[in-house]
């Protein structure tokens, strides 16, 4: 119902109760003046999806990443979308719940994911999916266990395969890249648990088979990976390294298309060198290089989150003007240096609502979409008018 129709449909219920002298109670009245008013209320016009969009930009690699799963206003999606497109971004990395899109077994319901890939493709944009968020339904009964919406037990690995395998064939020709679910190296994305490399290659395993079936030419992305120096047998979470060492010991190469990493650089510029003992922006040629050593010298990686925040006093924060020269730095890092890298998918584009947080001072753009500083600088380097 349009903004302002209840106070109209009230007013007409008076109007036809006070000329029939019936009083308020008398439901057959109140039934015809609501047909009555209905009967010339328009609805809201649909948000057009508009001509064909093709992307500007000097380097194919560049993406960000959108933040559209709770956004609820079309026309702000599009919007979202289009100046992703203006910026120069040919690739986005989207959020599609499966506690969204599959509220019970076997019930989905794929229509804001619709709108937003249609929007992102009508705009010239990749998508690259990222799935995951666990249903009530697919997790222990809470009365016998707790547990909250980043907590899968085996024994629910084969429902999300088929949520998988069904949006890969829902999307087939529209989504290719699907990122299997995120950070599974923090506790925190990992139910609250001690983090399991081995058992997250099970997950691969499981859910790849499921997705090649339905849609053989969709690409599994596994890791997605924090970038975390953890030591050994700490309880929130497993170094970055160390994970994706004992991922692919226990054989999760075979079953991912491409390894997605998350590249953050904190205070340090782009071109800091990688160091096992430091997170930087460069960490990420560390994991290509336990995949060359692993015996998969063709598995492309892609980077699909990470950047640099400017909030003006976190301690892992830089200036507006660092901030806008790193994030060139790692896009034309990974166009010149980075052959084996396809994308790099920078943290992130808008939020739906404010943060009121450090989280604030990730985005390129409002939530009321003004440009902040590092949207024109990204846009100037896309259009190849900065160094």
């Amino acid at each position: 119902m349009p903004r302002g129709a209840f106070p109209g449909i009230m007013a007409a219920m008076k109007r036809v109760t006070t000329r029939t002298r019936r009083p308020w109670r008398d439901g057959r009245w109140l039934l015809l003046a609501l047909v009555a008013l209905l009967a010339g209320v328009r609805a809201e016009p649909l948000v057009a999806l508009g001509p064909q969009q093709t992307v500007r930009s000097i380097n194919a690699k560049m993406g960000i990443h959108t933040r559209l799963t709770d956004e609820v206003e079309p026309w702000k999606i599009k919007r979202t979308l289009e100046m992703a497109r203006e910026m120069g971004t040919t690739w986005i990395v989207e959020y599609f719940p499966w506690a969204y899109h599959e509220p019970a077994p076997g019930r989905f319901d794929w229509s804001h994911a619709d709108l937003v890939v249609d929007h992102a493709r009508r705009q010239g944009l990749t998508v690259i999916a990222r799935l995951g968020l666990v249903p009530e339904w697919a997790r222990p009964d809470p009365e016998e266990q707790a547990t909250t919406f980043t907590y899968l037990d085996e024994a629910h690995y084969d429902a999300f395969a088929r949520y998988v395998a069904t949006f890969a064939a829902h999307f087939q020709g529209r989504v290719q890249h699907l990122v299997i679910w995120n950070e599974p190296n923090i506790s925190l994305e990992w139910g609250y648990r001690p983090v399991d490399p081995e058992g997250y290659a099970r997950l691969l395993e499981t859910v790849y088979r499921e997705a090649k079936a339905a849609n053989p030419d969709v690409m599994i992305l596994g890791g997605a990976l924090a970038p975390t120096l953890a030591p050994a047998g700490d309880p929130e979470g497993m170094n970055d390294l160390d994970y994706l060492g004992r991922m692919l010991e226990a054989d999760a190469g075979e079953f991912m298309d491409g390894l997605a990493v998350h590249a953050y650089g904190w205070r340090l510029p782009a071109d800091a060198p990688p160091d096992p003992a430091t997170v930087n922006f460069a960490r990420t040629e560390l994991l290509h290089d336990l995949l060359l050593e692993a015996g998969y010298p063709n598995m492309p990686v892609y980077i699909t989150e990470g950047g640099w925040n400017d909030h003006p006093r976190w301690t892992k924060a830089v200036s507006p003007s660092q901030r806008a020269a790193y994030s060139i730095q790692a896009y034309e890092k990974a166009r010149v240096e980075w052959p084996w890298c396809q994308a790099v998918v920078l943290w992130a584009f808008r939020y739906p609502r404010p943060a009121n947080t450090y989280q604030d001072y990730f985005a390129f753009v409002t939530t009321e979409f003004t440009p902040k500083p590092i949207y024109y600088a990204v846009q100037r380097y896309a259009r190849g008018e900065a160094p």
